[in-house]
């Protein structure tokens, strides 16, 4: 009975997983599905030492479901080159907009950010940011009502045109633009800010934010999404956005399993899990990422540069 008890578990996440059939807590319990296909090697050799067959059988399906579905975000493609300049990317979320600007701003002008998505944007650190200099680097911008923590926003070094701001069902407000690079094609840029599973009563919010984010486009315009979407790979409705043509830049690059998010303060501590993304076009190649930590957020910063098709 106990072994079958230690096997069970992994077996039951394996099965929730692959059919995406998580509700509920079961939400929270397949984002740390990484850490889950790291441990179920454990019961497999439990059961392997009491010789108990069966139960050995069954922890050796979930393990190979589970790192079937992992280890592929620790292999890097190819680096690709699609022939036109390249875009360097940040997103940020500055946790209600507690982060440390002055860092904000030290990373954009170290990295050479050529766009920067912010969420969690409020009045007070627009004005922080700005005093911090952000406007000397990123000139241009779109934020919605910045009284609103919710909000996704854009700053850019290079103009932005066709500016709007996407709400969906889930009442979540994202900044969108587009950024057009000499000799490439014009860029569409969205801040992405899904609505977050913090409670049960959360869920249905969770899965229309993410159920309403802008599917890509292959044979429109070139689009790329980045910001936190509270979703992991694991999680059936970001599966489903990718489905439509996107590919994830960590997991592009091999860093799929790097995490982006952990909680400060809430008096516990869980490993940290990778909920911040960003998404390319088919059309676009990844030429780098990098994950760095941002001074009084619960998120870090998550940088990309991408390769741009040519005019």
């Amino acid at each position: 009975m106990g072994c079958w008890l230690a096997v069970t578990p992994g077996a039951a996440l394996a099965a929730v997983r692959l059919a995406g059939l998580e509700r509920g807590p079961l939400v929270h319990l397949v984002a740390y599905t990484p850490y889950a296909a790291g441990l179920s090697v454990l019961p497999l050799v439990g059961a392997l030492a009491m010789r108990r067959w069966r139960a050995a059988a069954v922890a050796a399906a979930a393990l190979v479901a589970l790192t079937g579905v992992v280890l592929p975000r620790a292999v890097a493609g190819t680096a690709a080159d699609v022939g036109g300049p390249r875009l360097r990317v940040l997103t940020a979320n500055i946790k209600h907009g507690e982060a440390d600007p002055a860092a904000l701003v030290e990373l954009v002008r170290r990295h050479r950010v050529d766009v920067l998505a912010v969420q969690e944007l409020n009045a007070e650190f627009i004005k922080a940011f700005d005093a911090a200099g952000i406007q000397s680097v990123l000139p241009h911008r779109i934020v919605d009502d910045p009284a609103i923590y919710v909000n996704g926003g854009l700053y850019s070094r290079l103009p932005l045109t066709g500016v709007g701001v996407h709400k969906d069902d889930s009442g979540f407000t994202q900044a969108y633009a587009t950024v057009t690079v000499d000799g490439a094609a014009p860029l569409v840029i969205e801040s992405v800010h899904s609505c977050a599973p913090l409670s049960l009563a959360d869920v249905p919010c969770w899965f229309a934010g993410l159920r309403g984010q802008q599917p890509a486009t292959p044979d429109g315009p070139v689009r790329l999404l980045m910001g936190d979407f509270n979703a992991t790979l694991d999680h059936s409705p970001m599966r489903a956005l990718l489905a439509t043509g996107y590919e994830d830049a960590a997991a592009n690059t091999g860093r799929g399993l790097r995490g982006t998010w952990r909680p400060i303060d809430h008096g516990f501590s869980l490993p940290p899990i990778a909920i911040d993304h960003i998404l390319i076009d088919p059309r676009l190649a990844v030429r780098s990422y990098e994950v760095w930590p941002l001074p009084g957020s619960d998120h870090s910063a998550v940088f990309a540069e991408v390769s741009l098709p040519p005019a």
